[in-house]
């Protein structure tokens, strides 16, 4: 910015340059109703802490509230929340209200907006080593575009543990992938006894959701519950399976379970809840395969 000022040398002068907006400029050319883009404002002779008024408004004249900020060194950027009612274009009409300023910026392209449905498991219940389908409908995107999974364990307090996250593409409208469950023990969440005793002896098995994002649109399923099973094996000392003994297993939520090994030795105990488990034999009049 350049400008002229006529005053006798050797003479203390004030100047008043001009206060002026430079430019309201978008970060980005394309962006979704929901997603996120950046607006940045660069201007000349503010002064630090003016007050900034940015009003949205799209296409059709259609405008989504006002609010304000600060600018400090002659430059502002924010982030702004494209509004899900916004169509084909959005506006940010920015007003600097103590300069008498005022500006509109380029004109942000929007897309179709995404819509995520239909989010799923194809089961309700998964077993240790189980492949799990995922699927989810999506719309307002080409075949070919990249999405994320992310599978977390659930937690009543919102503390959700990321579990794992992979790519996922878009094809015929649609996502689908596979992912084979195991269980990783999270000792945190095993109750003790005294916790048992606590709550009442109630234990919840640990569920599971998967978050599909496309852009910045996010979905997330249903809880998924996992169920496990506990296989017992005796031998003697001799390396001999033992059959007939008689045992009495702990769960993880404080019930409690008997049986008896078959004529191998062997025994199978399924649904249960993942956790540790306290196994006592009966080993009076035991008998040898």
């Amino acid at each position: 910015m350049t400008g002229k000022y006529l005053e006798q040398t050797d003479r203390l002068a004030r100047a008043t340059p001009p206060s002026t907006i430079q430019v309201v400029l978008w970060t980005k050319q394309l962006a979704v109703p929901g997603g996120r883009v950046g607006l940045e404002i660069l201007t000349h002779f503010v002064g630090n802490g003016s007050r900034i008024e940015i009003e949205l408004s799209d296409q059709n004249g259609k405008t989504f509230g006002k609010y304000t900020e600060k600018i400090f060194g002659n430059h502002f950027w924010t982030q702004v929340k494209v509004p899900g009612e916004a169509r084909q274009v959005l506006y940010a009409d920015i007003k600097l209200p103590k300069h008498g300023l005022q500006m509109k910026s380029n004109p942000l392209i929007l897309l179709p907006a995404i819509e995520i449905t239909n989010v799923k498991w194809d089961k309700k219940e998964a077993w240790r080593g189980d492949i799990l389908k995922l699927t989810a409908d999506v719309k307002g995107v080409q075949d070919g575009v990249e999405g994320e999974i992310s599978i977390w364990e659930y937690d009543s307090d919102g503390a959700h543990d990321l579990i794992t996250k992979f790519p996922v593409f878009i094809k015929s409208k649609k996502i689908e992938a596979e992912w084979k469950y195991e269980y990783h023990e999270d000792t945190d969440e095993i109750p003790t006894e005294e916790e048992l005793q606590n709550y009442g002896n109630h234990y919840n098995p640990p569920e599971y959701f998967f978050r599909l994002r496309v852009g910045e649109v996010t979905a997330d399923s249903r809880l998924l519950e996992f169920r496990d099973w506990i296989a017992l094996v005796l031998y003697d000392s001799a390396g001999n399976p033992m059959k007939d003994v008689e045992y009495k297993i702990t769960l993880p939520d404080g019930n409690e379970r008997s049986g008896k090994l078959d004529e191998n030795g062997y025994a199978k105990e399924d649904d249960i809840p993942p956790g540790k488990v306290t196994i006592k034999w009966n080993l009076k009049d035991a008998s040898l395969f």
